[in-house]
This record gives structure tokens, sequence and C-alpha cells, in this order.
């Protein structure tokens, strides 16, 4: 997905975890982060209390989608991912992603990987890999304007 490419719609889920939400729910008052991970990738699990704390810190300027984004055919039972996610203590929405939907729509190959969209729904801002928290935290500040209390 190239930057300035349009939020696309949220169709096509094999399931939704936390509440279900729609492209027009995303669109407006907050900026978006759509975050792809996978019970099976090691860095998503240890990059989630990082971007715990981001959706908590800048929650009241950012809307969190979750996309469970399956390595392997382990991964595609809904069971574990249900309980992965709670163990990771994940809040935001979550849409599992086992036919490859919104993966394919975004074009993205990578666990874990992050797409911030400003409040049109243009995407500003793509990374991946579980390293780059303290940049991921400068491109939110700066796309929702806001400075943070790092």
């Amino acid at each position: 997905m190239k930057l300035r490419s349009p939020l696309p719609n949220l169709d096509g889920a094999t399931a939704w975890f936390n509440g279900e939400v729609r492209r027009e729910d995303l669109l407006g008052e907050k900026a978006t982060l759509v975050h792809f991970w996978s019970v099976s990738c090691y860095l998503c699990k240890e990059a989630m209390p990082d971007l715990n704390r981001l959706c908590e810190k800048y929650k009241d300027h950012l809307n969190v989608v979750a996309v469970h984004m399956p390595r392997t055919d382990e991964d595609r039972d809904l069971i574990t991912v249900k309980q992965i996610a709670a163990e990771l203590e994940m809040t935001q929405p979550i849409y599992v992603d086992n036919d490859y939907v919104l993966s394919d729509l975004f074009g993205n190959e990578y666990v874990p990987s992050y797409y911030v969209f400003d409040r049109s729904g243009s995407l500003r801002h793509y990374q991946a890999g579980g390293k780059g928290m303290k940049m991921l935290e400068q491109r939110l500040e700066r796309i929702i304007g806001v400075q943070g209390t790092s």
C-alpha cells in the first residue's frame, strides 16, 4: 500500500473479537492505526506491551484496529487467537484475516506491521518490525497533532 492510499473497507473478516468496526466508523474525528500481528510471531508478542501503552496514551486521538494475519495453519484456530489476544491484553477490535482478504488489500506481507491513517483515511505512515515503537510514536504524534508526555 502506497502513502496517501485510502483506508480500505474492513469487509471479509473470518471473525471479529473485541467488537467490530467499519471503515466509516474510523473516519472523521481520530487518526487510525491498523496493526497486523500473528499468534505465532514472537516479535508481535514482544511489541504488544509497548503498543498497548501507545493505544492507551493516545486513546482520545486514535482509533486502533488489530488484524490477525495467520502465518501457519495452526494460526487459523480462532480459540487460540482469542486466548493469545487476551493474554496480550489486547482490547482493540481484532479482525481475524484467515482468508487474507484485508492482508491482500493492504499488500501486507509482514508481522508486526503498522499503518497509520489520518482523520480522512489517507495512509500517512507505514512500518514493519518489532523494534520501531519510538519512531511509530513520533509519527503518531505528528499525524494526530499532539505532543506526548514521553
